[in-house]
């Protein structure tokens, strides 16, 4: 018996609608990370982009445990002495809640060329509404 490997044009690619109210940040984004890279499809292939699109809705209302909110921060360098900036989980909730979903998610994909194909796959939103509803976008009960 031989192994399948997908090819990439064998690949039918679906959309999926997640809805980010009241789920727990890590939780969600292994979810995400499985739909994009296509680990919840039998015709997974780890060097081939096999996954899906993803599409997230109420970003800005996502639950995160413990002391998170005020403690967990993001860290952004310029590579200039003394630009370090260090910013609250509270803080980018207000000014870039897709951010979270992104951040988190993008930690869960390989370092390599494909993740920053799949991470392309990925729309965040802050609020309810979304511009793809012309793609028929599949619940995704996570």
């Amino acid at each position: 018996m031989k192994s399948f490997l997908a090819k990439t044009d064998d690949t039918e690619k679906k959309w999926y609608l997640v809805d980010a109210e009241e789920q727990i940040l890590g939780r969600l984004a292994v979810k995400i990370a499985n739909i994009l890279r296509g680990r919840n499809k039998p015709t997974y292939t780890p060097h081939i982009d096999t996954g899906d699109f993803v599409v997230v809705i109420n970003a800005e209302k996502v639950a995160v445990s413990g002391n998170k909110e005020e403690q967990k921060d993001y860290m952004f360098y310029t590579g200039y002495f003394g630009n370090e900036k260090h910013r609250k989980l509270k803080d980018m909730r207000k000014n870039k809640p897709a951010f979270i979903i992104e951040n988190a998610v993008k930690g869960m994909l390989p370092r390599n060329r494909l993740s920053r194909q799949m991470l392309k796959k990925l729309k965040i939103y802050a609020g309810p509404n979304h511009p793809h509803d012309a793609q028929q976008p599949i619940i995704f009960e996570a």
